[in-house]
């Protein structure tokens, strides 16, 4: 079974970046994917993929991460594209939305400005000791 944890901007937009990061991690670390309304900054990014690569062990493999944003390849105009920076300036990175998955359940993530597709790995089946 897959659970997918959808997590709105505001709920982290108040912590710090650590903070951030902690609790995304967390999340991934349940097997959930999360999904982020919005995204991390480019630091917070690197330094979640750093958090992950000090906590891999045996049960925790790490995470897939992919980044959708709307306003990337779009046809806009001067006045369109200031006006979405100026937004962005105030209310944080909104637009978009940030898929972490574990590696464990996502296999790989395929995206495009307009979509991700989730390869999950299949469920091992446990086998029954005789």
């Amino acid at each position: 079974m897959v659970t997918i944890q959808l997590v709105p901007y505001t709920e982290i937009e108040t912590l710090s970046s650590v903070g951030k990061i902690r609790k995304l991690l967390n999340i991934a670390k349940q097997n959930k994917i999360v999904l982020l309304q919005g995204r991390l900054k480019k630091d917070e990014e690197i330094e979640l993929i750093k958090a992950t690569m000090e906590e891999v062990n045996k049960e925790f493999q790490g995470i897939e991460l992919a980044v959708i944003d709307p306003n990337v390849n779009m046809n806009m105009g001067f006045m369109q594209k200031f006006k979405n920076n100026f937004a962005n300036a105030l209310l944080g990175d909104r637009s978009g939305l940030t898929v972490i998955g574990p590696a464990s359940v996502v296999k790989q993530v395929k995206k495009d400005p307009n979509k991700i597709e989730l390869l999950m790995k299949k469920e091992r089946k446990k086998r029954k000791k005789r």
